[in-house]
C-alpha cells in the first residue's frame, strides 16, 4: 500500500473552524483531491470541473468512466444552476433538504458532460452535515460527491481513509467517526418519485 502524505485537517464537526475549511477549499481551487464528511459517510470530492482531478478520483476508486458521480451544492437555491427543476420536485426538495438524499435531476448545460448520464440527468446533495455545507459555501462552486468505498469497504474515519486512499489524496477533513447508510437514491425526472437506492432517510413519501 503506498505511503500517505496527504494532509489531515480536524475540525469541529459541529462549529467547523473558518481557517480549516479555507484551507480546504484552497486545495480544491488548485485542482485537489480531498476527503470530506457528510451526512451519512465521508465523501471523496473535487471540482466539477477540474478534469484532471476527477481522472484521479475515477483511478483511486477503480471506477468505470461510465460510473456517474453525484455533486454537493450548499442549498436549495443552488441546484437551478445545474439542474432543471419542476414545481413538484421543488416541493419535495425543500421539505426534506439539506438531508440525506441524492435527487436525480435533469442537468443544465452547466454540468460538465462527464458528470451526466446518457438521458442527460445529474445527482445533487445537499447533506445536512456542518462541515460539507461550510466547504459547498466557501468554495462556492459543486464539489464531487462520491462514498469513500474501496473493494466494497466503506470508510467511515480519517485513520480508515489514509491507511486505504492517503495515497490518492491531497487532504482529509477530519469530523471524527461517520457510520450511517448510504444517501437515499431519489429519481425526480419523471411524473412521480423513483427511489433507484434505498438508504437513509424516511422514503415513505415516495409511496403512490
Amino acid at each position: 500500500m503506498a505511503h500517505s502524505t496527504c494532509l489531515r485537517l480536524v475540525v469541529n464537526k459541529d462549529f467547523p473552524e473558518p481557517r480549516k475549511i479555507q484551507r480546504a477549499v484552497e486545495i480544491l481551487e488548485r485542482g485537489g483531491v480531498i476527503a470530506y464528511p457528510t451526512d451519512t459517510t465521508y465523501g471523496i470530492g473535487c471540482s466539477i470541473f477540474d478534469k484532471h482531478a476527477l481522472d484521479r478520483i475515477y483511478l483511486l476508486k477503480g471506477l468505470k468512466r461510465d460510473h456517474l458521480l453525484s455533486i454537493v451544492v450548499p442549498d436549495l437555491s443552488d441546484i437551478a444552476r445545474y439542474a432543471l427543476v419542476e414545481n413538484e420536485a421543488y416541493r419535495i426538495m425543500k421539505r426534506l433538504l439539506p438531508g440525506p438524499y441524492t435527487f436525480i435531476l435533469r442537468a443544465t448545460p452547466e454540468v460538465p458532460r462527464v458528470l451526466q448520464s446518457k438521458r442527460k440527468t445529474v445527482g445533487i446533495r445537499v447533506p445536512d452535515h456542518p462541515v460539507t455545507l461550510a466547504l459547498a459555501r466557501a468554495f462556492a462552486k459543486p464539489i464531487i460527491s462520491t462514498s469513500t468505498t474501496v473493494n466494497n469497504k466503506t470508510l467511515f474515519n480519517a485513520d480508515e481513509i489514509n491507511l486505504h486512499m492517503g495515497h490518492g489524496l491531497d487532504a482529509i477533513v477530519d469530523a471524527d467517526h461517520i457510520d450511517r447508510p448510504p444517501s437515499s437514491v431519489v429519481d425526480l425526472t419523471g411524473p412521480y418519485p423513483v427511489v433507484v437506492r434505498e438508504g437513509a432517510g424516511d422514503l415513505s413519501w415516495t409511496a403512490v
